[in-house]
């Protein structure tokens, strides 16, 4: 008994907690929308407790007149009052439905905003973290459903509440005694809601991975980028196959659940029915016992009847606050990520320039990883300076460029501009005076001037330089061929849109790093979709491309970087070699050895057509 006492508290004090979060979450989305809706549910509330009285009054004239043949006119009065109610009725619903269809809307715009802002806000290691993608992948998967479903609650339970209230005032008007077994006639509902809310969320958190498995699958059967591989290897059946299990055990558990789930309903309307048949049979005894007049039986009858459909409104509405119960958890736990992660990229105003940029003894390891990505690192780059990065793959090289990009924290050592540890400047200072053009750069699937002027956003206006960067990365042309110009879509998913070689997406990215004009570039082998002639021709202009600003070029074809002012050599995390061209070919080492191979490699092809 003190256990399901306790229970009992403890579902009261979290409905309260979630009715105070909705409330803050409609009122932060649209106060004027929330207001409005709110005094329409208050206005129905009014009206149907009116509605009782009137046709109270509406039995009483007709009474009148068949018992006293009186004229007729007596009635036009409460019939017209009635009409006029009634219809007030019916337009106040069809105003309530637009305006709550709106809030729910701005609250799901107000969700995503503050999700967006969150998943803006944290740092690059973050991503890295299974945890957190968890959390940000629940998040944005309730935030197309949730919001809705918390609205409709929030409005349905303070409806409920307020037609009650107005009801049972109109009942006790009446009579009295009537009201304590209509209240009787909710407790099986809020009973039986309750269990089912808790099913609901069980049900939920239980196949959260399973749904995320189906919905992977079906993206991999639907996505663009994975259709010609699924083809080539001949997987559509198979995939299917596997959607189709996955399916089948999700709707066999999802069948289980609304078994259970309906058992309980019906319990808990039988139960709710059997008190509403009591009160009615109630009734016809006060007006056996002449307690109750026929006009007022006729309007406590309509009372009872609108009175029980608030009260299942009201549960129905609690029940669905309880269900989004999960995503005001996961939302609010996910939103208070926001401010530590600012703090964490706050600091000091950065300086626009540097003229030494140094890495000392810099480590790094993955999250969930063992193994060091990057293990005692040290280089320097001069201003103006380009500065090779060779090695293997899986050597650290792009891990560096995003420690060097302020993009993430080293574990150890410091990054310094002109001897300065930029730990202690703001991230998104530093990051506007460096341009990175990673291998897996962004295709975004917007016009050919939006993936060349996000480089810099504040200038995306700028026709002129936009189109300068595309000539300095040479793929002008290409942008002045396609059928819209420079307002044509890249992407076939949209009417009108263009797809581009892989190599002419590759120019696209350098557009976009050459257009935002930073004094540091990080190109992370950004011709690699290149053949080695023209990465050559690239390497080697450079420094009229980039106008003495300070480059880190990273490659692992070492014949493309002979004409660097330095080059890093990283195996394993680890600097093994450093120093000019000519100096690591005078060494007898593992560098000088894979440069022949590679040279012999890229200068057969021209001895071949010669």
């Amino acid at each position: 008994m003190a256990a399901s006492a306790r229970r009992q508290r403890r579902s009261v004090l979290r409905l309260r907690r979630l009715i105070a979060h909705s409330v803050r979450l409609s009122w932060a989305a649209d106060r004027r929308a929330f207001i409005v809706t709110a005094s329409l549910q208050l206005l129905g509330a009014a009206v149907i407790a009116a509605q009782v009285l009137i046709v109270k009054l509406v039995l009483d004239a007709i009474l009148e007149v068949t018992s006293d043949d009186a004229g007729t006119e007596r009635v036009v009065v409460p019939v017209l009052l009635l009409a006029g109610v009634t219809a007030l009725v019916a337009v106040s619903a069809a105003v309530q439905a637009n305006q709550q269809r709106l809030l729910s809307e701005l609250v799901m715009r107000s969700t995503w905003q503050q999700m967006l802002d969150v998943a803006g806000a944290v740092g690059l290691r973050a991503f890295e973290s299974p945890g957190f993608y968890d959390r940000l992948q629940r998040v944005q998967t309730n935030a197309l459903s949730r919001p809705y479903q918390l609205t409709q609650g929030l409005i349905g339970l303070a409806g409920g509440i307020a037609g009650a209230a107005g009801l049972s005032i109109a009942i006790i008007s009446l009579e009295p005694t009537l009201l304590p077994l209509l209240l009787l006639a909710g407790l099986p509902l809020f009973f039986s809601s309750r269990r089912e809310s808790r099913l609901e969320f069980d049900f939920a958190v239980a196949q959260t991975p399973r749904l995320r498995l189906r919905h992977y699958l079906g993206m991999v059967q639907t996505g663009r980028d994975e259709a010609k591989e699924v083809r080539a290897y001949g997987l559509a059946g198979a995939l299917r196959e596997r959607f189709d299990a996955v399916y089948a055990d999700y709707t066999a558990d999802l069948r289980a659940h609304l078994r259970r789930r309906t058992r309980l309903a019906v319990a808990g309307n039988l139960a709710s029915a059997t008190f509403l048949a009591a009160t009615l049979l109630a009734l016809v005894w006060l007006i056996g016992r002449g307690r109750v007049s026929l006009a007022e039986a006729g309007a406590a009858i309509v009372a009872i009847r609108l009175l029980a459909a608030q009260v299942t409104t009201l549960f129905k509405g609690a029940q669905q606050i309880f269900e989004s119960g999960l995503f005001l958890d996961d939302l609010a736990d996910f939103v208070a990520m926001r401010p530590a992660a600012e703090l964490a990229e706050a600091g000091a105003p950065a300086p626009s320039s540097f003229r030494t940029l140094t890495a000392d003894g810099l480590t790094f390891t993955y999250p969930g990883s063992t193994t060091p990505a990057l293990d005692d690192v040290s280089i320097r780059l001069g201003a103006g300076e380009i500065v090779a990065l060779v090695g293997e793959n899986g050597s650290g090289k792009t891990t560096l460029a995003k420690l060097l990009a302020a993009l993430y924290e080293p574990d150890t050592g410091a990054v310094r501009w002109d001897g300065a540890d930029v730990s202690g400047y703001a991230r998104a200072g530093l990051r506007q005076s460096v341009a990175v053009v990673f291998q897996d750069f962004v295709r975004y699937q917007l016009t050919a001037r939006d993936n060349v002027g996000l480089g810099r956003v504040d200038r995306l206006s700028d026709d002129d330089a936009v189109a300068a960067a595309a000539r300095r990365a040479g793929i002008d042309t290409v942008i002045d061929g396609l059928p819209q110009g420079w307002d044509t879509y890249l992407s076939k998913m949209f009417k009108g849109g263009r797809d581009l070689s892989v190599g002419q997406w590759q120019r696209i990215a350098l557009a976009r790093a050459f257009f935002r004009d930073a004094p540091f570039v990080i190109l992370d082998e950004p011709s690699a979709s290149l053949d080695p002639r023209a990465e050559h021709a690239l390497f080697q202009s450079l420094r009229e491309l980039l106008g003495g600003r300070t480059v880190l070029f990273i490659s692992h074809r070492f014949s493309t970087v002979r004409t660097a002012d330095r080059i890093y050599v990283l195996d394993d995390g680890r600097v093994t070699e450093h120093g000019t061209h000519d100096e690591l070919m005078d060494r007898d080492g593992h560098y000088a050895e894979l440069f022949r191979l590679q040279a012999a490699a890229y200068l057969a092809p021209q001895a071949n057509l010669s």
